[in-house]
């Protein structure tokens, strides 16, 4: 395999949004590092991918929640001389329920996630993606973003902070090589809604029916178009554009009966 090659780095690219956003990469004839937490899930897309658009996949696995976890994604790359120039935040998760009910831990955990390790692998990342003469961070949030979210407090907060952060840094990288692009998906179907353990979610995602691979190329378009901020789906932008003039309290209602415990 060449070292020299230049990759995509993936996370949360086993399934999902992830692997879709993955898929449309390698048809592009894009190398892929695909990062995510189970092994033989990795080992599955990264045989796929590589099968169907005939381009170098390698994956590491590793749980993203754990403290050391992006320096040893950081240490990966750099043991093998791998070279990336395209840094996809894609991993996340949601925990559904009475903030004061659920088990602390494992909000937390979702916060390390969702933000923390995207803020991370962001610095680390950085000085290697500034060394090209065109480079991009894709980051990962939520049409969710937009609103607080009753029930799914500490999600939807996780993710207006994605979106916050990647506008930041996008501006203050406005004279480098690097673009921000954060993309702000509705319900898609994929597992979140089993993993957040939220029946209601998933019936929406089938109601609205945006499947993964639709976001992945609405996503990669946008990333290599220099867009800061993209709203998959006609349904989500009115949803958004509903949320800055609307009341707060008439949203934070609705939302409470949509996701209610």
């Amino acid at each position: 395999m060449e070292k020299s090659q230049v990759y995509a780095l993936v996370t949360g690219g086993s399934k999902g949004i992830g692997k879709a956003i993955a898929l449309e990469l390698a048809s592009r004839g894009k190398s892929l590092l695909l990062v995510a937490r189970n092994e033989t899930e990795l080992k599955h897309a990264a045989q796929e991918i590589k099968e169907k658009h005939q381009v170098e996949v390698d994956f590491f696995a590793v749980d993203l929640s754990l403290e050391n976890a992006t320096d040893e994604v950081f240490n990966w790359i750099k043991k093998k001389n791998y070279i990336i120039d395209t840094l996809v935040n894609n991993a996340g998760f949601g925990v559904w329920g009475r903030f004061v009910e659920l088990d602390l831990g494992e909000q937390t955990k979702m916060l390390a996630v969702n933000t923390f390790a995207l803020v991370k692998l962001c610095h680390l990342f950085a000085p290697m993606l500034q060394m090209h003469h065109a480079a991009y961070i894709l980051n990962i949030s939520s049409t969710a973003a937009h609103q607080a979210l009753p029930t799914l407090a500490l999600y939807a907060a996780s993710k207006s902070f994605v979106l916050s952060f990647s506008r930041a840094i996008n501006y203050e990288l406005k004279d480098t090589s690097v673009s921000v692009t954060c993309v702000c998906p509705g319900p898609v179907e994929t597992n979140f809604a089993s993993r957040a353990g939220l029946a209601a979610l998933d019936k929406i995602a089938k109601k609205f029916n945006m499947q993964p691979n639709e976001v992945a190329v609405i996503a990669v378009k946008a990333m290599y178009g220099r867009k800061i901020e993209v709203i998959p789906g006609f349904i989500n932008k009115i949803g958004a554009f509903a949320s800055r003039v609307l009341s707060k309290k008439f949203l934070e209602k609705t939302a409470a009966n949509i996701y209610k415990v």
